[in-house]
């Protein structure tokens, strides 16, 4: 476990930083068409959806084999109750502060104030409402997919978890009869990432056009009319990764959160180019595991997290209301908006999934609670994708920052392995997002009925 990859993995490793080097020049290329000709650089905007659809287009497999390689490896199935457990308690404690922190700079800023509202504003306000958000009990009910293959088929990330899980708990119950079928699923998964690790190369295209889509849509008229409130949502951001998501790591798991971004640098960097903090996730499953978290508590940890561990989300949706409510001449007071909020924290878990989901889901939420507010969401339309940026990435940072963290209360994460990671001795491969000498499955066959008190094997 401890043995580094050999020379030949370590010189196509080398040969990736071009790739993120290209990434770069790509992003400044892409705003340089945005501001010059942006018309032309709206219609590059399937590049860059191409590009994210590649990269969930892996998504579902992926969740699939790591969970059912991490529970499938485990002989007592409460400690994977325990993670969860766990984890989704956390993931509602980081909400509501994420929550007081968006609601305490949208006091201080009052960024809507003296904004003028008109009939187009309105309609466009009115079109973010999307259909396909959910209210909580039809939300839970459509976790459970139409068919065992249809979760695949359809990208629902809770109901590719959902089937991992039964299909996880299945094999550990069949004891070593289940093995050479995990053995089979561990080579599926090295196939998945080696495809993904293939479609990686088209990042460059899709960065140039994502980047070029956004900033020829927007302009700099919007960003603008609108600097005050953007501004004040990246500093939040800014201040909410580093000072409470830092402390936490730093105290539960004794992590410079400055050294665990410098090794997701390139997931960082994908999902500023992308403005889709998807298009980084199977990567960091690959990456935490290589970190040496392991892979039951990244399997259930990451997926679920991507859904219901939002801290970027909730501090938007927090300053979105504030500003709205301002710009439309109806300042709310704290009784009204703490209400508001915790309806909002509630509507964000029934549009997990959905496109677009940070404005589907404000515009779902008030217009469930308070619609008089709808018509204001036109207002942020034009800067909404400058927001996403900050969005994704504090989504992605909070949700690394808790497969740690739920590693360490769980006992399952390799201290020391982490140290040598992070330090750059155990370097990760590029090539097959994979380390190729280690196997998720046991190498000795499991006695039946003996298996029972085994806890859950390291990554």
């Amino acid at each position: 476990m401890t043995t580094t990859a050999p020379a030949a993995p370590a010189a196509k490793r080398d040969r990736t930083h071009y790739l993120y080097i290209a990434v770069i020049i790509a992003v400044a290329l892409g705003i340089a068409v945005g501001l010059i000709w942006p018309d032309a650089g709206v219609e590059l905007k399937p590049l860059g959806t191409g590009f994210v659809n590649l990269i969930k287009m892996m998504i579902s497999p992926i969740i699939f084999c790591t969970i059912v390689l991490g529970i499938g490896s485990v002989r007592k199935a409460a400690k994977v109750g325990a993670v969860g457990g766990i984890a989704l308690g956390y993931f509602l404690t980081m909400s509501l502060v994420a929550l007081s922190i968006g609601l305490v700079v949208g006091n201080i800023l009052h960024p809507g104030d003296g904004l003028h509202l008109t009939n187009a504003i309105k309609q466009a306000g009115h079109a973010q409402v999307s259909p396909e958000a959910l209210p909580p009990v039809d939300f839970v009910l459509s976790i459970i997919p139409t068919t065992f293959v249809s979760a695949f088929t359809e990208g629902q990330v809770l109901q590719t978890l959902l089937i991992a899980l039964l299909a996880g708990f299945a094999l550990q119950a069949m004891g070593s009869v289940g093995q050479p079928v995990l053995r089979g699923i561990e080579h599926i998964q090295r196939l998945v990432f080696r495809i993904l690790a293939m479609v990686m190369w088209a990042a460059p295209i899709g960065a140039f056009g994502a980047i070029a889509a956004v900033v020829g849509s927007a302009g700099l008229d919007a960003l603008k009319s609108l600097a005050v409130l953007m501004l004040g949502f990246y500093v939040t951001c800014v201040l909410f990764v580093f000072i409470v998501l830092g402390a936490l790591l730093r105290v539960v798991a004794g992590l410079n959160i400055f050294t665990l971004f410098k090794y997701l640098s390139r997931e960082f960097l994908l999902i500023l180019s992308t403005s889709s903090s998807e298009s980084a996730l199977p990567r960091l499953i690959a990456k935490m595991e290589h970190l040496g978290v392991s892979k039951p508590v990244v399997g259930i940890t990451v997926p679920t997290g991507y859904s219901f561990n939002l801290d970027g989300t909730m501090i938007y949706m927090t300053m979105a209301s504030l500003y709205i409510a301002d710009a439309l001449g109806t300042p709310m007071s704290i009784g009204e908006q703490i209400p508001l909020l915790l309806f909002l924290l509630l509507a964000s878990k029934g549009a997990a999934g959905v496109s677009g989901a940070g404005m589907a889901t404000l515009a779902g939420g008030l217009q469930s609670h308070k619609p008089a507010l709808v018509d204001g969401v036109g207002l942020i339309v034009g800067i909404d994708r400058f927001m996403s940026e900050a969005r994704a990435l504090t989504n992605f940072a909070g949700n690394s920052v808790a497969t740690v963290l739920v590693g360490t209360w769980t006992k399952e994460i390799d201290k020391e392995r982490v140290r040598r990671v992070l330090a750059g001795e155990l370097p990760f491969d590029e090539t097959t997002l994979l380390d190729e000498n280690q196997s998720a499955v046991p190498a000795e066959a499991e006695v039946p009925g003996q298996g029972g008190e085994k806890e859950l094997a390291k990554a």
